[in-house]
Order: C-alpha cells, then structure tokens, then sequence
C-alpha cells in the first residue's frame, strides 16, 4: 500500500488497517495517533469524550492568520461477509488493488473514514506545506451515534473554519446532511414446544450487496430483513409454521445483506415448503433483477424445540411487514436529494426475546421525529416496549458560505474544472459540532468511496492523490 501516491497518505492509512478500530473501542488507534504527535512535537488533547485533538503551528510566514480544523472520525463500520473468520477487534483489514481501487474483499475496509484521518495525518507530517494554524480533531463513535461529536465540549476548539474529510464523492462538496435517530424496539414473547411431527428449518436469505443505510437508501436495493419477513407471512399462508428464531442485519446504519429465521413446519409439507422457497427465490430475483442479481434462498435442517407463541408471532411478524423501510419522502429544496427514510437493520429473536432496531433519517428535524413517532406507534401495537434514542442535528447548508467560495475557487484553479456542491442524505458531524460551534464555516469533501458500510468497499486511489492535492492547495489558500 506504501508504493501508492502519495506515500505520506497511504502509509498512515496502511497503519489504520493495521489496527482494529470498531465503534466505542479507538482507544488503540487514538493512543497510536497521539504517541505520534507528541514524538513529531505536537501538542495533543484527549477530551472527556474520547476524541483526540492535535495542534499544528502555522508555516513560516503563516502566523497569526485565522487558523483551519480538520476533521475526520477514527471508527469504522465492521462488516465481513458471511463464512469469513475476521475478529474486527484483533484481526488487520486486508485489501488488494484492483483495477485503480483499493478494495477489501470480504469485510469493510475502513475507508470511511480512514482515508479521512490518513490525509488529516499527512498534514501534520508534511514539513513542507504552507499553511494557518491547524487543529485536526479525531472523534470518536461516529457510527454508532455520533457519540464524540455529541460530547465534544464548547471551547476546545479555536478555529472558526472546518474542513470536514468524511465525504464519498471525489470532485464534490458538501455543504449539508440529513439528522436522524434511532428507534430501538423489544418485546417478551411467549413460547410454547413444537408440536410433534414438525420439521425445523434454518431458512436464510443472502446475497444482498447492502451499504449505506443513507447514501444508499434510494438504490431499490433489497433488505434481507424485509424479505425474509414477507416470505415467513407468505410461509404462514401455506403451512403450519412456527417461529423458533431470528437473526437479520449487523449494524444500525448499514443495509441488510443477510437474514436467517428457524421455522417448524408439519413433516408432511416439506414438499411444499421447499417448492415455495424455490419459486420465493425466483420471484425476489426478477423483483431485484439489475439491484441485487444474486438474492438467494437457503433451507437446511435445524433443531426446533419451542417456538413463539402464534399470536405473538402473529403480532411481530405483522408489524415488521408493515414497517417502513427506505426513501419516504425526497427534498424539494434540493432535487433528486431524499428527505426522509428508514432503514430496518437489525432484528432478533432468541429464546422469546425480541428486538430490533430502526434508525430514521431525514433533512428537517420534523421529519425525523415525525417517522419515528410512526414507528414507535407500529410497535407499541405489537406490545412493544420503544426507545428513541441517539437524535443528532442535521447539518443546514449556508451557500453563502466564504469557505465554500474559497474551495471552489482552489478547485477550479488546480483542476480546471467546477466542482458540484451538494447536500446528502447520509449524516456527518457537522451538523453536531455546529450546534456546539454556531460561528463555525464548514465545507466536507474526500476522495471517491464505494460500498462503504458494507464487504467489498473500496477507494478510488488516483482520488485519493487529487484529495491531498486539493488539500495542500486550500491549505496554502487559507
């Protein structure tokens, strides 16, 4: 990965893959980080929060101009492909280069934002850059809540412009994001034994190629929570069944790639069952056809000693068929921009213990809290007991923005081209850090990721080098 351009990028990037960093355990990664700079005398501050911060005097001839943030987050969404043995909290990311990519295969590679705190990391090594003051803070938890963000204290930082590196999309600024919560939702169910003569069923669906549950939402791909759920009403309509369990989706912000239920079913209509998994696998290939080509059904034997009680299965099963999932409103403010969505990404049931979780996201505050009071409502008819949870800002985008002119007018000077201004569906930490820093003028941008939150992520290279290219340019600018 060192052989890469620009190698002062790629090798702090190569020592992030090197240590594990999930969410709520940077502690590693942040201690490695801070040892660092104190070695190329740098001050460093840790917060209450955990986030990191490190102070880089201005270049000759720099001083006393205002002085620039840069900020990225040290966590990484953790996902591996199923049958791959990959302990996020010991095991490195692996990655090949690929076609002008650096992908990695069966997990997430950390890209997001790991290519973010590696440029951050950059400028702090690069002797030879011109620049204002510089503070790079590194927050911690964003994936799971924006937790450093949220606990990041008013007057630590000094700066008034931001230069957020979390976005995805190479030749593009961001100048807003959608705000959002979490819907977190559980129930005791009875359970009763099988009756005799059933057979149980592991009933799985993979295949899916999932992401992110924002920048991906309005793609029509599938969840494999929502399918599985309607093949079990399906299952319902033709047999006996009972649920015994269920296990679908890793993660709050990633769309569901691979479900499992274990269902008992009469011996006696095993034909039937394993006819309508076949034509259940077919159809939901022709629905997702150009999506998700390779959706698929699996059935292998399972032990099956109680199930839920049918009327809570009834109740459940019910109410997560009809729960929302995906775009429910797009902007009319910003075109082809969605507004409002949901994303159904983790569900359980084990030994009659029930939850699942829901994290709602849109571009007005209303919104938000009007989806998830839908949502709570749904699942308190089920006899669920509802906690919304983990609301953040959204991000409100200013296009009168100084910084903003400046970035591009750098960009059109370096890459003689304009660059697009955009405001997303995904969340950032803007939006959370502004709340606490209201003077502050912040413009995100990056290099060019795909797949992120999913197995497969991958990052451009050749926008990784233009990344760092711009950076250096904005830096002198500023």
């Amino acid at each position: 990965m060192t052989r890469l351009e620009p190698p002062v990028v790629w090798k702090h990037f190569a020592t992030l893959c090197a240590i594990p960093r999930p969410s709520n355990r940077e502690a590693a990664v942040r201690r490695h980080l801070a040892d660092w700079a104190v070695a190329h005398g740098l001050a460093t501050q840790t917060d209450a929060a955990g986030n990191l911060l490190i102070r880089k005097p201005a270049s000759v001839g720099c001083e006393g101009r205002p002085g620039v943030i840069l900020q990225a987050h040290l966590d990484m969404v953790c996902q591996a492909n199923s049958g791959i043995a990959h302990d996020f909290d010991k095991d490195p990311i692996s990655s090949v280069e690929r076609d002008g990519w650096l992908v990695a295969e069966d997990t997430t590679l950390g890209a997001d934002n790991g290519i973010g705190v590696a440029l951050a990391m950059a400028v702090l090594e690069a002797g030879d850059l011109v620049h204002p003051d510089i503070e790079v803070l590194f927050t911690v938890d964003e994936e799971v809540g924006m937790g450093g963000a949220h606990g990041l204290q008013p007057g630590l930082l000094r700066g008034t412009r931001m230069l957020n590196l979390d976005t995805e999309e190479w030749g593009e600024f961001y100048l807003g994001c959608a705000g959002g919560c979490d819907v977190s939702v559980k129930r005791h169910c009875l359970t009763e034994p099988v009756p005799s003569g059933y057979r149980g069923r592991r009933i799985a669906v993979s295949g899916l190629r999932g992401g992110h549950s924002g920048g991906d939402i309005h793609l029509g791909r599938g969840n494999a929570n929502k399918l599985l759920v309607r093949l079990l009403r399906r299952l319902e309509k033709i047999t006996d069944a009972r649920l015994v369990a269920f296990a679908g989706g890793t993660a709050r912000n990633a769309l569901a790639r691979e479900a499992w239920a274990v269902v008992a079913t009469p011996a006696a209509d095993d034909a039937v069952v394993e006819a309508f998994l076949t034509t259940t696998q077919a159809l939901y290939r022709d629905e997702l056809a150009g999506v998700d080509d390779d959706v698929t059904i699996t059935a292998s034997p399972a032990e099956a000693a109680t199930s839920v009680n049918l009327g809570d299965q009834s109740d459940l099963l019910a109410a997560l068929y009809v729960a929302p999932h995906g775009v429910r409103t797009m902007s009319v403010a910003f075109p082809a921009v969605v507004e409002t969505s949901n994303n159904l990404g983790v569900i359980a049931l084990e030994n009659g213990e029930f939850s699942a979780n829901l994290m709602v996201r849109s571009l007005r505050g209303s919104g938000t809290q009007l989806l998830a009071d839908e949502i709570a409502c749904l699942f308190s008819l089920a006899g669920c007991q509802i906690a919304i949870s983990g609301e953040y800002p959204g991000w409100t985008p200013n296009p009168q923005s100084p910084l903003l002119a400046l970035c591009r007018e750098v960009f059109q000077r370096e890459f003689g081209t304009e660059a697009t201004v955009k405001v997303i569906h995904a969340g950032l930490e803007c939006g959370v850090i502004g709340s606490k820093y209201p003077d502050l003028d912040t413009v995100s941008l990056g290099p060019t990721i795909r797949g992120a939150h999913a197995p497969g992520e991958r990052v451009e290279i050749e926008t990784v080098a233009q990344s760092w290219r711009l950076l250096k340019a904005l830096l002198a600018a500023l």
